[in-house]
C-alpha cells in the first residue's frame, strides 16, 4: 500500500477508470445479449429485439464512455469508502451509480445547448440522432440503480432505504441546477441581477449533487452517523463546486482544455452567468457590462466577439477572483472534514485527489 502512495494521482485516476468501466459493463454490456443483468433481473415477457438495442443502446452508450472522462466521482467514492473503513473492492459495484449518470446528465446537456463537441468529438445527438441521445440521457438516470437490486442481499433494510432516499433527492437537485442555469443562459432572468450565493447555489444543485450523492451513499454503506455523512457530503458538494469554477475558468484560459469543445469560450456562445462573469457585471463600468451582456445575448460563435468578451473579464480581475474562491471553498470544506476521517492512505490521497481537481489544466 505504501508503494502505491508514489503513483501520481493521474495514473492513479486512469487505474480506477480501467476498474470502473469494467464494473458499468456489468450493467451494460458492450454487447447486450439475453443473459444481461437486466433482464435476469426483469426477465422480458415476449421475444427481445436484441439488435435495436445495441444499436440504440449498447452502441451509443459505449462510443460515448470510452472518449475519457476523469472518472473522479466514483473515486471519490471509493476513497472515501476506504477512509471510512469499508473495502473498494466490496463498494465497487456501488461507484459506478454517480458516473453512469454523470455522462447522461452531459449528453442531455449537450442536446438542451446544441452543442456541436463533447470530447473533441461530435455530440451524442448529432451522431446517433436526438432520440436517440435523449432516450438513452433518460436510461443512464435509472440503470445505475440497477446495483442496488442486484446487490440488495448485501444490504440491511435501513441502508438500502437510505440509499435509495438519497438518490431520489440529489436527482431532483440535479434538475433544479440545471434548470436554473437554463434560465439563466436563455436570459430568462436579468444577469445584472444575479448574485454569487445565486451561483454557488446553482453548481451545488447541477456539479455539487453527484459529488455529494457519491460521498452520502459510501457514508451510508460504512455506517457513519448522520453527522458525519451531512458534513463529508458538505465536502463533496464543494469539491463539485469547486470543479465547475475550473472547468469554466479553464474554458476561458485552456487553449487544450478548449479545444475538446470547439475553442475558447463556449461558455460566451451558451451565454453562462459563470462566477467570472457575475463577478465582471458587479464591478464593470456601465459601458462593459452593457456590452458583456450584449455578446452573451447574442449567443455568437465569432471568435472575435467570444475574445472581446473573455478581455472584458480579465479587465476585472475576475479569473484571479475565481482562482481564490474556488481555494477557499476547498478550503474550508477540507478542515471540517480532516477532523472526521482518520489518518489513511485513503486519507492522504483523497486530499491529492481535491488538488488535483481544482488545480488541473485539462
Amino acid at each position: 500500500m505504501k508503494a502505491n502512495k508514489k503513483i501520481r494521482i493521474t495514473d492513479f485516476l486512469e487505474q480506477k477508470a480501467k476498474i470502473i468501466d469494467a464494473t458499468i459493463e456489468k450493467y451494460l454490456p458492450r454487447k447486450i445479449d439475453a443473459d444481461a443483468l437486466i433482464f435476469r433481473i426483469s426477465p422480458p415477457r415476449y421475444r427481445l429485439d436484441l439488435e435495436a438495442l445495441n444499436r440504440a443502446v449498447a452502441e451509443p452508450f459505449w462510443e460515448f464512455l470510452d472518449r475519457g472522462g476523469k472518472r473522479w466521482r466514483p473515486t471519490l467514492f471509493l476513497l472515501l469508502c476506504e477512509a471510512l473503513g469499508v473495502k473498494s473492492d466490496e463498494a465497487l459495484d456501488f461507484a459506478v451509480i454517480p458516473e453512469i449518470i454523470h455522462n447522461g446528465t452531459l449528453i442531455a446537456d449537450d442536446v438542451e445547448d446544441q452543442s456541436d463537441l463533447r470530447r473533441g468529438k461530435p455530440c451524442t445527438y448529432r451522431l446517433y440522432g436526438l432520440d436517440i441521445a435523449v432516450n438513452l440521457a433518460t436510461l443512464m438516470f435509472f440503470l445505475p440503480m440497477l446495483s442496488l437490486i442486484s446487490e440488495r442481499n448485501r444490504l440491511s433494510p435501513e441502508k438500502a432505504n437510505r440509499l435509495y432516499e438519497t438518490y431520489i433527492e440529489e436527482m431532483v437537485n440535479i434538475s433544479l441546477g440545471q434548470a436554473i442555469d437554463i434560465a439563466w443562459h436563455r436570459g430568462l432572468v436579468p444577469p445584472q441581477e444575479i448574485t454569487e450565493e445565486e451561483y454557488f447555489q446553482m453548481c451545488a444543485y447541477k456539479t455539487g449533487t453527484l459529488a455529494r450523492m457519491a460521498a452520502k451513499m459510501a457514508c451510508i454503506l460504512a455506517g457513519a452517523d448522520e453527522e458525519a455523512t451531512e458534513k463529508i457530503g458538505r465536502f463533496a458538494e464543494s469539491i463539485g463546486i469547486a470543479f465547475q469554477i475550473r472547468d469554466d475558468i479553464l474554458d476561458l484560459t485552456g487553449r487544450e482544455f478548449a479545444r475538446g469543445k470547439g475553442g475558447l469560450g463556449k461558455d460566451i456562445t451558451e451565454g453562462k452567468l459563470t462566477l467570472m462573469v457575475i463577478h465582471t457585471l458587479q464591478n464593470a463600468n456601465r459601458s462593459d457590462r452593457d456590452r458583456l451582456i450584449e455578446i452573451l445575448k447574442a449567443h455568437t460563435d465569432d471568435e472575435d466577439l467570444r475574445m472581446e468578451a473573455i478581455s472584458i473579464i480579465k479587465k476585472y480581475g475576475s479569473i484571479e477572483y475565481a482562482e481564490k474562491i474556488a481555494a477557499k471553498i476547498i478550503g474550508e470544506s477540507w478542515r471540517e472534514v480532516d477532523r472526521i476521517l482518520p489518518p489513511s492512505d485513503a486519507k492522504e490521497r483523497l486530499e491529492s485527489l481535491v488538488k488535483y481537481l481544482i488545480e488541473r489544466k485539462i
